[in-house]
């Protein structure tokens, strides 16, 4: 089969799932990225060469323990009750814990950044490998989940909004690069992207937020120009941590010797490949929601 069918038929096949579980329920929704989540930790796992079980049950149960108590709560406590036949209460407070993974999260995402832009930081140590599959893959997943259900109950107009913006980057950036792009923005880690590329792909994601925020997410209108703002300031946060994050995935795909994470989607590569840009952008995403949430 050519090359480019081939890559096109399996692009097409991940949108189409991608919003089918998106669009179909939550519970489709959360079951698709979990699968994804235990894609992307075998394939990281691969990357950095470390045993793959252990991470794989850890990132099952953190995705699972986590939106089971956060989304489910009344649903685990009856079927815990039922089970020990006692009263069961879980007590965690949901605000103090999503709290709790963001700081990790960011903490880790700033060692991710630092990792990229040290030239001498060419290897991974032990330590470092777990506490980037728990920080850079397993919790982010978590975010992507967390975001959607933007202030109260779940809307996937968001998280459909939120892969638009990085398609747009990713697609204009790629154009803009290759037309004029002159200079380069990180040779040694990507030689093909541009800073010509890189701010291309900010102001196409910035009108697509604005488009998003007019016609896909229609707000009332006495929320419209609030609307606008936030949804050209997530595509900004896009445009400048999705790059990071495709760089970062990059690093380690050097360190690794290989082209791609995986070879699950033939033409694209693996999931991680995919999905490299949203899991670093959502934690800062959520930051953002939180921001809004608190000075509002």
């Amino acid at each position: 089969m050519n090359e480019t069918v081939k890559r096109a038929l399996s692009g097409t096949v991940y949108i189409v799932l991608l919003l089918a579980s998106i669009l179909y329920s939550t519970e489709s929704f959360f079951l698709l990225f979990g699968i994804f989540l235990l894609i992307a930790i075998f394939e990281f796992s691969n990357l950095i060469q470390v045993r793959k079980i252990i991470p794989l049950i850890s990132g099952l149960l953190i995705y699972g323990g986590i939106t089971l108590i956060s989304h489910y709560r009344k649903e685990t406590t009856a079927f815990l009750s039922s089970i020990t036949q006692k009263e069961v209460a879980i007590t965690i407070n949901s605000t103090t814990l999503d709290w709790v993974l963001l700081v990790v999260t960011l903490v880790v995402s700033i060692k991710c950044i630092l990792f990229l832009f040290y030239d001498s930081i060419q290897s991974v140590s032990t330590s470092s490998k777990y506490i980037y599959l728990l920080g850079y893959i397993i919790l982010p997943f978590i975010f992507i989940t967390k975001i959607s259900f933007g202030v109260k109950e779940y809307n996937p107009k968001i998280i459909i909004g939120l892969f638009i913006l990085i398609w747009t980057n990713d697609t204009f950036a790629y154009i803009v690069g290759k037309s004029i792009g002159k200079h380069k923005l990180l040779e040694r880690i990507s030689p093909k992207k541009t800073i010509e590329g890189f701010l291309g792909g900010i102001v196409f994601a910035i009108f697509a937020g604005f488009l998003i925020s007019k016609f896909f997410i229609q707000a009332s209108p006495k929320f419209s120009q609030k609307s606008i703002m936030i949804w050209c300031s997530i595509a900004l946060i896009v445009g400048v941590m999705g790059t990071i994050g495709d760089l970062i995935e990059s690093k380690f795909k050097r360190i690794a010797g290989v082209k791609d994470s995986g070879k699950i989607m033939p033409g694209h590569g693996g999931i991680l490949d995919r999905l490299d840009s949203v899991i670093f952008v959502a934690p800062f995403v959520f930051l953002f929601y939180q921001i809004l949430y608190y000075v509002s």
